[in-house]
């Protein structure tokens, strides 16, 4: 399992969407493309934007399948984290 430690790349306010693209290219989808389950570990990670979470996730869903969503693990989310990442899931899984 890939365990990705979102903090070490974004900090306590995971906000630029450069890094979530960086993180979905180079780390995500490759894991993902050799059946590896991802988890993103916000540990540290106090706030997230809609649209970080969007880069980071959103491309994944649409290229590799709403079936993606269940081999990526979410772990130590704040409320506002989850909420968020719940919202851009939905709003994917609506999209297809």
């Amino acid at each position: 399992m890939k365990k990705i430690m979102i903090y070490e790349y974004a900090g306590s306010f995971a906000e630029n969407k450069d890094v979530a693209r960086d993180l979905r290219i180079q780390q995500i989808i490759p894991s993902l493309d050799i059946k590896e389950d991802v988890t993103l570990d916000f540990s540290g990670v106090d706030s997230a934007t809609q649209s970080f979470i969007h880069a980071l996730l959103s491309d994944v869903i649409r290229k590799k399948g709403v079936e993606s969503i269940d081999h990526m693990y979410f772990e130590n989310c704040t409320e506002t984290v989850q909420k968020i990442i719940t919202i851009v899931m939905d709003y994917m899984q609506e999209a297809l």
